[in-house]
């Protein structure tokens, strides 16, 4: 299992329906909306470093008001 918190800058005005696309992905297992240098963080868990790519690009980054993210992958619990 590859576990990841992936932070997400949203448009302005954009966040609340940026973070409710991103519940209804796979491997998606929290999303909070946020202060700070980012709008929303976004906890996945996926199969594989594939899965956590493919959660990435062919998910969340095609979500219109995505402007930028940061994956931060889980090396130690």
């Amino acid at each position: 299992m590859v576990q990841a918190y992936i932070l997400v800058t949203a448009a302005i005005g954009k966040v609340k329906q940026v973070a409710k696309e991103i519940k209804k992905l796979p491997d998606v297992k929290n999303v909070h909306v946020v202060t700070g240098p980012y709008d929303i963080i976004v906890h996945v868990d996926t199969s594989s470093m594939d899965t956590l790519s493919r959660a990435v690009v062919e998910g969340i980054h095609k979500i219109k008001g995505v402007v930028d993210t940061n994956t931060a992958i889980v090396i130690d619990v």
